[in-house]
């Protein structure tokens, strides 16, 4: 396990609550899901300002389960701006006694879209 934790910044970083934990006392996927998703929104707003909207999410593998009171931080890596689109990485990581623990990873794609929903060209602020 890697000894980062504090080292580098989250692009969010999130206490999860009793209301996302599944009848087996740990955090639904779909909620951590859901936090990857607005991670990589977050990146995508420190490339432009322009609206964005998830196109895709390459697989994802839970590695190690989440507890309720965790605190859970969302790393992102701009991977790739296109024309229209822009590829993010992210790391998702619990700090757990004195170690830091890789929960999961994701890759995803945004496209930037236009007042009518239209892809329209990354435009880098």
């Amino acid at each position: 396990m890697s000894e980062h934790f504090g080292s580098r910044d989250p692009s969010i970083r999130v206490v999860l609550q009793p209301k996302d934990t599944n009848s087996q006392g740990t955090i639904f996927g779909g909620i951590i899901l859901s936090y990857i998703d607005l991670a990589g929104a977050v990146e995508c707003g420190r490339i432009t300002k322009q609206k964005v909207v998830t196109v895709a999410v390459k697989e994802v593998q839970f590695k190690a389960p989440v507890y309720m009171g965790e605190v859970v931080s969302f790393y992102t890596t701009t991977t790739r701006v296109g024309n229209t689109s822009i590829s993010v990485h992210v790391d998702v990581e619990v700090f757990r006694g004195h170690e830091t623990i890789p929960v999961t990873e994701a890759d995803l794609t945004f496209v930037c879209v236009d007042a009518k929903g239209e892809p329209t060209k990354v435009l880098r602020t």
